[in-house]
């Protein structure tokens, strides 16, 4: 190699490496705000139904916050290098994603689209090629949200909400069935879609017992 070439690979060296401590400064931050969000709804498998609004106004605050994150990302990637950084942030987004979806479901039963998602976390079309939220990120967020709710389809029962786990059920198959029409072919995010049949085997028997012991007046529509 020449002088010349040798200085332009360095040059070009330098320049990743001080963007890459420029992305973990920021990743430091993000994980921060979602390791906050985690702590606070985790908090649903303790918190009565009447609660429940208290403590997700609690944690639309950190979601918000998240956005500051988002933008000064985007502000660091230069055009075109989304691929070549995504992985540094990849689990703090789909923790965000995860958060913002359980949020919408407490609230309204319902699930957040992508696009939904992208805006409540500040994550703008026009940085497509800089940051985005990826499908793959989004669907793992989603599963992560399936996991939490089989959880607090056991833990709602011992709160005397038995409603919820009914609820639960529902949403949950409705999700595993739009699932099951994606062509998967990303071999983690496809392990973690098979894992979801024990989750909703998990909810099942929940369901079934609520049933058994009429707990609930929806519950034989579930039986």
């Amino acid at each position: 190699m020449d002088a010349q070439n040798l200085e332009k690979i360095n040059g070009i060296l330098d320049a990743d490496v001080e963007i890459r401590e420029k992305i973990k400064d920021q990743v430091t931050e993000f994980d921060k705000k979602t390791r906050t969000l985690s702590g606070v709804l985790n908090r649903i498998h303790s918190t009565r139904p009447d609660q429940m609004p208290v403590l997700l106004n609690t944690a639309r605050p950190i979601l918000e916050s998240c956005r500051e994150t988002t933008a000064a990302l985007a502000d660091i990637i230069p055009p075109n290098q989304f691929w070549k950084w995504k992985d540094m942030w990849s689990n703090s987004l789909r923790t965000a994603v995860f958060s913002c979806t359980l949020v919408e479901y407490l609230q309204s039963g319902g699930l957040l689209s992508l696009e939904q998602v992208a805006e409540i976390l500040g994550v703008k079309p026009e940085w497509q090629d800089r940051f985005a939220l990826s499908v793959e990120d989004y669907l793992h967020g989603v599963i992560s949200l399936v996991n939490e709710l089989s959880r607090l389809a056991v833990n709602a029962v011992t709160l005397g909400d038995f409603e919820q786990p009914i609820k639960i059920s529902l949403f949950v198959k409705d999700v595993f069935a739009g699932f099951s029409m994606l062509n998967l072919k990303n071999d983690l995010l496809r392990r973690r879609y098979d894992s979801l049949k024990y989750d909703i085997k998990k909810i099942e028997e929940v369901v079934y017992d609520v049933s058994l012991r009429k707990l609930a007046p929806s519950a034989k529509q579930q039986s």
